[in-house]
């Protein structure tokens, strides 16, 4: 430490020694219940919206031919080994499996990974990922320049401390909100920097 800097922070601690500032009193009284049913799914899909990422409302047996629309038609899709076989039915996959896991060069040549997630949050428009069987490793969801994410109305909560209650602590928890995207430079928003380019959510009722 050069001479200078010392005496500004003997300085410094000097004045706060003489008058501490008050403790700081902070409000712990979070809502914490868990959900009573479903959260807000339209609140839900506004903010995953403002994140720059799309939501289709879609029903549950359209939504391997909304993958089809959303990658093209031949496309080539990674996907986790849990995935239900219907959310891909006709469409080329290449499956991670925990014994024969996918390739980096596999993920990053695929047109688009598809998973599902644990919940989703209304308040933030954040996924939660759990590497569950339908979402796999991480991996899966961040070297794909495209992700398209499959959940259910019934698994959106309110709220940020409602979605803590209802996760797995040991788990790999992953929050996603909007595509990966940094403003780090001159403020300039640059998208795909650490994980996908581009974000589909697939909103389906139950």
């Amino acid at each position: 430490m050069n001479e200078t800097r010392r005496i500004v922070l003997d300085r410094i601690r000097e004045a706060l020694a003489a008058a501490p500032p008050e403790p700081v009193q902070v409000t712990r009284d979070y809502d914490r219940e868990p959900a009573h049913g479903p959260g807000d799914a339209e609140r839900f899909a506004r903010t995953v919206a403002e994140y720059q990422a799309r939501v289709l409302a879609v029903e549950a047996a359209d939504i391997a031919a909304t993958v089809v629309e959303l990658t093209g038609a031949g496309a080539r899709v990674a996907i986790p080994s849990g995935l239900p076989g219907e959310w891909v039915d006709g469409i080329d996959t290449v499956v991670d499996r925990p014994e024969n896991p996918v390739t980096v060069t596999e993920l990053d040549t695929a047109a688009a990974v598809v998973t599902g997630c644990v919940l989703g949050i209304a308040a933030t428009g954040t996924i939660v990922l759990d590497a569950g069987p339908t979402q796999g490793r991480r991996a899966l969801t961040l070297v794909p320049d495209h992700h398209i994410c499959v959940i259910f109305t019934d698994q959106i909560v309110d709220t940020v401390p409602q979605a803590f209650a209802a996760l797995d602590p040991g788990r790999p928890l992953t929050f996603i909100s909007g595509p990966s995207a940094t403003s780090d430079i001159e403020l300039n928003r640059v998208e795909g920097v650490h994980g996908p380019r581009r974000l589909d959510v697939l909103l389906i009722s139950r």
